[in-house]
């Protein structure tokens, strides 16, 4: 399976434990989402990292993506606040991974013109 689309599923599965976690505190069977989608998310990663992705790219991204859907969700569903400069925090996060992943790429371009 193409990489990027486990990453994907690494950090659907992550944002919906987290979420689960918010509503686990009022119905206790949450919980059981709340540990299959840790043990599926962090199953996920591993296999991005075994099919080559760096370690950095591919975490920097589950973290951010992880982050800021979250949020997101977190207002849609629970009615939590999103403030304009929270808004500007998560465009900050995105743009960081976008550098890391641009920063990445370079990296490989590099190493293989060198070799």
């Amino acid at each position: 399976m193409n990489r990027w689309l486990l990453l994907a599923g690494a950090v659907t599965s992550e944002v919906s434990a987290s979420l689960a976690l918010k509503g686990a505190l009022d119905q206790r069977w949450f919980y059981a989402v709340v540990v299959a989608g840790y043990l599926s998310a962090f199953a996920l990663l591993a296999a991005v990292l075994k099919r080559g992705m760096g370690l950095g790219v591919a975490y920097g991204i589950w973290a951010a993506a992880g982050v800021a859907s979250t949020a997101l969700l977190s207002a849609l569903i629970f009615d939590e606040p999103l403030t304009p400069v929270m808004l500007i925090g998560l465009g900050v996060i995105i743009a960081g991974v976008l550098l890391v992943e641009i920063g990445s790429q370079h990296a490989t371009r590099q190493l293989g013109s060198s070799a």
